[in-house]
Formats: structure tokens, C-alpha cells, sequence
């Protein structure tokens, strides 16, 4: 479960402040180790990916990340030279008040591309705070996942707990959701004492299982990042036991961020069973997941199976399938080949009027499986990205 209000693993601390990237509220956040820590990381493997995402690439590569700064509601995206030496200013700032290697200082980007950062006001903003020193590093979990957030209508924690060791995530994210290599943006502190070998394979599989499945409106992000970080301080845990309490947390914070998705009603969750392969489960999976007129459907409370068939077949390269061996459930009821009658459809409808609908799909050809997450479609997400910018 997760914890409302968790506090951080040990030698964690947070700080969170407004540095005018949006008019009123906390849009600077800072998490830091106490101590040298290791870690691992994923990115967007987007085109466009930005300069906070390049340079914090070449920064995870060491291993040995020991912070993350995050800026909120301005991405830092397709602006060219500058954004890049902006990136790497703020950078070098957080590591000058931390006292730590630029090197070891992971940088978030988030909101609106193609807008240079407002230096001078994030310039005055780092300044105050070295002249704060420590005692500005009191913000918890809850405050800095609340200062990550752009479009998000509420905060995304969680947290689990491995032998002596304790785990806790924050995230952000409602809306271009369909990761590539990660999410978002999501960070987990642990006291655990892990090598960076062993936190790599279990944030990878991590991932695979939670991240990897979520899809709101199948745009990929350019600032997508999903970071591990593991200072030692609670000492050694068993590898295979910390690779499943990551797993839970992450997709844990999964969830959170496909109900709080734009406009978002519902937890839209679809399986995908007997299939060939994990890869053709979950490429089935996606196609029903992101469908507009499955997610209106759903939105609507209406039971139309005939639109979870369309999507199974637009998928013309799996060639595999065929019509008479896939069936179709909403819940526990079949839909097809079976057709409900109409009491049963009554009784459908008002099951797809709870906040959590399940599709799920047999495709006949193996023992392969997968479940992606996403949400329903409603005006609400048209209203948001139709004003985001104006």
C-alpha cells in the first residue's frame, strides 16, 4: 500500500521552492544523499529528448548519481545552445550547493516545450538557497512530488519497505504517456546497499512490468525519466527481495499516474492472455488500451465489445490471430464469441460505471501474458491540452 505521507529512507533529504517557472508555488525540487551513493537509470529514447535528459544520460552513466533537481512546468525542449547551457548551469549550481561532483546530479525538465528557462529568476532562486544552506532541506516526499507537478491534480508517492531497508518513490505525470524506455518522471531513495549491477537489473525489470504498460494518449514524452538511487545507509538486503519491493512501488506509482491521467474518469486495465509471446500480449494489449473509441467507450459505461474487436484487428502484422480463437471479457463476463443477453448486458453496464474497468482478451495461441494500464477519454482531456499553452 502506499503511504500517504512516507518520510525518506535514511540519509535522504528534500527541498522544495518557487523559482518562476509558473506563477505562485513550489516548481523547484531537490533530493539528496548524505552519503556517495549508487544508481541507475532510464530515459526517453525520444528524437527530440531534451537537454535535461542528454546530459543527465552521459551524468547516470558513472553510476554514482547522488541527487536530482527538478524543474517544473518548463521542459527545456527545442531550445537549442542555450537550453543545453542553461541545462548544465543548474546543474552545476545544485552541485555547488550540495558541496557535490556535477557529475553526480541527475536533472528533471517538465511542462511546456520550446520555452528558454527564466535564469534570472532560477539564479536568484539557487542563490537564496546556498545562503540557506542545510536548513532549507526540509521538504518530505509528498512536498517535492507536489512540486514535480504540471497538468497532475494531486501528488504521486509511494512506498515499501525490503529487510532493514526502506524504499520510496515520487512521480509525476498525466498526460503524453506512452514510455518508450521509462516514464515521466519518477524517482526512488532506498538506504539499501546494493551493487549498480544489481540496482540496474531490477530497475530494468521493474519497468518492464509497470512503466512499460501505461499508456494515457499514446504520445511519447521528450523529457521521460525513471531514476534508482541507493546510498547504503540501512546496509545490505537480499538482491532478488529489493528487485520485487522496486517492482510493487513502481507500479504502484503506475497507477496512480494512469487515474490521475488528463481528464481521466477511470483505471482503464486491459490482459492480454494465451497469447504467442509477451511481446505480441502486450502489442495487443496496447492497441485496446490506447483506442479512443475503447476509451470513450469506457468513459461512457458502455459495453461495446464490437470496438475492443477493432482493436485486436488493426494489428495486420500479427498474423497469428484469428477471429475464432480470441474471446473477449469485460470483468469476468464474456462478451465474445458469447454474447451477453440483456440481463447480463444491464449488469455490464453498471460494472463499467465503477472507477476501475477490466477488459480482457484470449487470443488462443500460447501460454504468453501481459496487463498494460491506462484511463478513460473524456472532454476533459481535450480542455486541457487545448489551453495548455494559452
Amino acid at each position: 500500500m502506499s503511504h500517504i505521507h512516507p518520510a525518506w529512507p535514511t540519509g535522504f533529504a528534500g527541498y522544495t521552492g518557487h523559482g518562476g517557472l509558473r506563477d505562485s508555488g513550489d516548481d523547484i525540487s531537490v533530493v539528496v544523499s548524505d552519503r556517495p551513493a549508487v544508481s541507475a537509470a532510464m530515459f526517453t529514447r525520444s528524437l527530440f529528448a531534451g537537454p535535461a535528459v542528454t546530459l543527465s544520460r552521459t551524468h547516470a552513466a558513472g553510476r554514482r548519481l547522488r541527487a536530482v533537481v527538478t524543474l517544473a512546468q518548463n521542459a527545456n525542449v527545442a531550445t537549442g545552445r542555450q537550453g543545453e547551457e542553461n541545462a548544465a548551469e543548474v546543474a552545476g549550481r545544485v552541485a555547488a550547493v550540495l558541496g557535490i561532483p556535477v557529475g553526480e546530479v541527475l536533472i528533471g525538465s517538465t511542462g511546456v516545450i520550446g520555452r528558454p528557462l527564466p535564469m534570472d529568476t532560477i539564479r536568484a532562486h539557487f542563490d537564496a538557497a546556498a545562503d540557506r544552506g542545510p536548513a532549507a532541506f526540509t521538504a518530505g516526499p509528498l512536498d517535492v512530488a507536489r512540486a514535480m507537478m504540471t497538468t497532475d491534480t494531486r501528488p504521486k508517492t509511494a512506498e515499501r519497505a525490503v529487510g532493514g531497508a526502506r524504499l520510496v518513490g515520487v512521480a509525476k505525470g498525466v498526460g503524453m504517456l506512452e514510455p518508450d524506455m521509462a516514464t515521466m518522471l519518477a524517482y526512488v531513495l532506498t538506504d539499501a546497499a546494493l551493487s549498480p549491477a544489481e540496482l540496474d537489473t531490477a530497475l530494468r525489470a521493474a519497468v518492464d512490468r509497470s512503466f512499460h504498460c501505461l499508456s494515457v494518449d499514446t504520445d511519447t514524452s521528450t523529457s521521460d525519466t525513471v531514476a534508482v538511487i541507493a546510498n547504503g545507509a540501512a546496509g545490505p538486503v537480499d538482491p532478488g527481495e529489493f528487485a520485487a519491493a522496486l517492482a510493487d512501488l513502481c507500479l504502484d506509482l503506475t497507477l496512480q499516474l494512469a487515474r490521475d491521467g488528463e481528464g481521466a474518469t477511470k483505471l482503464l486495465r486491459v490482459t492480454v492472455e494465451h497469447a504467442a509471446d509477451p511481446a505480441q500480449a502486450r502489442r495487443v494489449a496496447k492497441s485496446v488500451v490506447n483506442s479512443p473509441l475503447v476509451k470513450t467507450a469506457v468513459h461512457g459505461a458502455d459495453p461495446n465489445w464490437g470496438r475492443v474487436l477493432m482493436a485486436i484487428g488493426k494489428n495486420t502484422d500479427e498474423t497469428s490471430i484469428s477471429p475464432d480463437k480470441v474471446t473477449v471479457r469485460f470483468g469476468t463476463t464474456e462478451v465474445y464469441p458469447d454474447e451477453p443477453g440483456p440481463g447480463t448486458l444491464a449488469d455490464l453496464t453498471a460494472a463499467m460505471r465503477k472507477d476501475e474497468v477490466d477488459i480482457v482478451v484470449g487470443l488462443g495461441l500460447g501460454q504468453a501474458a501481459a496487463t498494460v494500464y491506462g484511463c478513460d477519454l473524456s472532454a476533459g482531456y481535450i480542455r486541457v491540452n487545448a489551453d495548455y499553452t494559452t
